[in-house]
């Protein structure tokens, strides 16, 4: 299944198919970023639960420290 996160197209394996699936593909914590889903933005809560389609849209904006 492809979908296509932040403009580039991501090729998903059959164990990923939720949101929280793909945070963690990219070793984002979810405390610290914020996801829209087919231009809706998602509550925290949902990521477990908000499954993946090919051709999906994904933006996902996450914080990182440092100085």
């Amino acid at each position: 299944m492809n979908v296509i996160v932040n403009g580039r197209t991501v090729d998903l394996s059959e164990n990923e198919t939720s949101v929280a699936d793909l945070l963690e593909r990219f070793n984002i914590r979810k405390r610290f970023s914020i996801v829209e889903h087919n231009r809706e933005v998602l509550k925290k809560d949902s990521y477990e639960n908000t499954r993946l389609a090919d051709g999906d849209k994904v933006e996902i904006v996450h914080f990182v420290g440092g100085g």
